[in-house]
């Protein structure tokens, strides 16, 4: 159980809120139980990495008030829309006697002791969490799967399970399934042609090319021939004498 110490803060205005995030403090409130709600402010770097791991909002934490000792839960946290940053925080009392419904987050382990997965199959989580119905005294951290001796088609459900004493689940119309062990997906490759027809028909389709050039710079060639002929046979205009103009009589 993570231990904080919190500080009772008495203005709860925006610009004194302000003051306190500037200061590196986060703003929260503690309700629940027969006693009044609690105005408070916490440490951001005692609390930051906590906030931000999968089992904070079901993480049992005990808080030091100005001396006072409360085990709480955390409810909810707000962010800053532009930097992310936490800006208030929820917490509320853990009564004993009384069962508090949470959500769960789910962690498998032993990977590689399951023949299903070392035979290329795929986990597929249907659940990350499970909601539960959990004594005040016993919430456990996480659900712990172990994934030993599954298979290929092993569906891993609710029911086998080992919860903590007192806590059930509440979906209780059904054994639904957590998890699957699934088959791996093949896609299949387009063939590739044999190395000696790839080569033949590389080279045949050079030989064409080459055939094709070939062939036109005989026909450039054949057309200037036929010009130089044509050029040859064609006799120059003779030119014809001038008629003589018959003398003018003076």
């Amino acid at each position: 159980m993570s231990n904080l110490k919190a500080i009772k803060r008495e203005n709860t205005s925006s610009g004194s809120n302000n003051k306190l995030r500037s200061e590196g403090l986060i703003p929260a409130i503690l309700y629940g139980g027969k006693e009044a709600n609690k105005n408070i402010s916490i440490e951001k770097k005692d609390i930051k990495n906590l906030i931000h791991s999968d089992t904070f909002l079901s993480k049992v934490l005990e808080l030091d008030i100005d001396g006072k000792k409360e085990r709480v839960i955390p409810r909810d946290v707000a962010f800053n829309v532009v930097s992310e940053e936490p800006i208030h925080i929820d917490f509320m009392r853990i009564v004993s006697g009384k069962k508090i419904i949470l959500e769960i987050p789910v962690k498998f382990i032993n990977h590689p002791d399951s023949p299903g997965l070392k035979r290329g199959g795929v986990l597929n989580i249907v659940r990350r969490k499970v909601e539960l119905k959990c004594p005040a005294e016993n919430i456990p951290d996480e659900i712990i799967i172990d994934l030993a001796g599954t298979d290929i088609g092993t569906s891993i459900k609710i029911s086998s399970v080992k919860l903590p004493e007192n806590v059930i689940p509440t979906i209780t119309d059904r054994d639904f399934v957590i998890a699957t062990v699934a088959s791996p997906t093949v896609m299949k490759e387009p063939e590739k042609p044999a190395e000696g027809e790839a080569t033949a028909e590389g080279a045949e389709g050079e030989t064409t090319a080459e055939g094709a050039e070939a062939a036109a710079k005989d026909g450039e060639g054949a057309k200037k021939d036929d010009k130089a002929k044509e050029g040859a046979d064609k006799k120059p205009d003779e030119k014809k004498p001038a008629e003589k103009k018959p003398a003018e009589k003076k």
